[in-house]
């Protein structure tokens, strides 16, 4: 919105300052920031005196979950919401129509979470609604979402590149469709089954978006793109000020999250957050390079996913439990070890995901 301000700088030349996205960046996650540091003591206050006994803890999870964080409120996705909606909506170009789309999945998906921490806080369980109603919910979502990108960018979305491989094109058709929404959607559910330590989500979330910010602003610029080898996606470049948001509420919610835990992000936020990075992620064209920046959240889903299959074959557990987070809870590892060496895996992996665009 304030990007209008820079139609006026002929009239006072330091308002061309809001045309340039690093500053509208910067700006969008201090912004964010404030957001949540002023709603969010108030937000804790009212979800604990709603909430009473806080977010049901798994009886068969960890023992010292039942002691250290029962009685904690969940829905903190939307102190998170609170500080990146307004923040995105007051340092975007608002007639950006990627802007509005990823906002769209976001908010969804925000929904859907907020629906089920909902019931889970009501029945006091751990059990939301009805899993299969939840995906194809979020199917439709991403599905709406994807189909709006290709009336937008057109041809551009049904591009598929590969990471290192300079100038290689897959042309996926409408293919692009069902493809593009499950990767929204896995992502979404990754960061989602991340959630379960404190800090343990949020932080690879503002690393991602750290790195989706930078491939935003490359493959939106005609001239990186081209010298870079990555395909050039005219108008993503706004998503660096919806990334930047994330950061600064990602920051602004880690305050009240580091442990021990004044709130849990819940379901609102993981599928939230989990959701933009995925629609980021498809509006770049860089859904390959997500496996790679994601790859904590790939290990996390993948490790429930080989947990349960295993399971039903051979009735026998591959892992303590799942996530793999709990795995290693249940060797013996405390929580900051975990959550801290999960970081830095993410950390790393962002690196290697930017090492793609040159090596190319």
């Amino acid at each position: 919105m304030l990007t209008l301000l820079a139609d006026y700088s002929h009239l006072f030349g330091p308002l061309n300052v809001f045309r340039y996205i690093t500053f509208r960046a910067a700006c969008a996650a201090a912004t964010a920031l404030f957001f949540v540091f002023f709603y969010g003591p108030g937000v804790i206050s009212a979800l604990r005196l709603k909430q009473g006994k806080g977010q049901p803890i798994r009886e068969d999870g960890p023992a010292s979950h039942l002691l250290n964080k029962k009685g904690t409120p969940t829905m903190g996705g939307l102190m998170i919401l609170s500080g990146l909606i307004p923040s995105t909506l007051l340092w975007a170009n608002f007639k950006n129509a990627y802007v509005w789309i990823v906002l769209f999945v976001t908010i969804c998906f925000g929904a859907i979470g907020f629906y089920d921490d909902y019931l889970k806080v009501t029945k006091q369980s751990h059990k939301g609604f009805s899993g299969r109603l939840r995906l194809l919910i979020e199917f439709i979502v991403a599905g709406v979402a994807c189909y709006a990108m290709t009336l937008v960018g057109g041809e551009d979305m049904h591009k598929l590149g590969l990471p290192m491989l300079k100038g290689f094109v897959m042309n996926l058709g409408w293919f692009f469709l069902p493809f593009g929404a499950f990767v929204i959607v896995a992502a979404g559910n990754c960061v989602n089954l991340t959630d379960g330590l404190d800090g343990l989500a949020i932080v690879p979330s503002m690393i991602a978006a750290g790195t989706f910010a930078i491939f935003a602003y490359l493959v939106g610029n005609s001239v990186f793109s081209f010298y870079l080898g990555v395909n050039h996606v005219a108008g993503v470049g706004e998503l660096t000020i919806i990334c930047a948001s994330l950061i600064g509420a990602g920051l602004g919610f880690l305050w009240f999250n580091a442990p021990p835990a004044q709130i849990f992000m819940g379901d609102t936020g993981s599928l939230a957050l989990g959701g933009l990075i995925g629609a980021v992620a498809v509006s770049v064209k860089q859904e390959f390079v997500l496996v790679i920046v994601g790859g904590l959240f790939v290990l996390e889903g993948a490790s429930v996913i080989v947990q349960v299959g295993y399971f039903k074959l051979t009735g026998k557990r591959i892992f303590l439990m799942a996530p793999i987070h709990h795995h290693f809870e249940e060797k013996g590892w405390k929580e900051p070890q975990i959550v801290i060496r999960f970081w830095i895996i993410a950390f790393v992996l962002a690196l290697m995901g930017l090492s793609t665009l040159k090596l190319r």
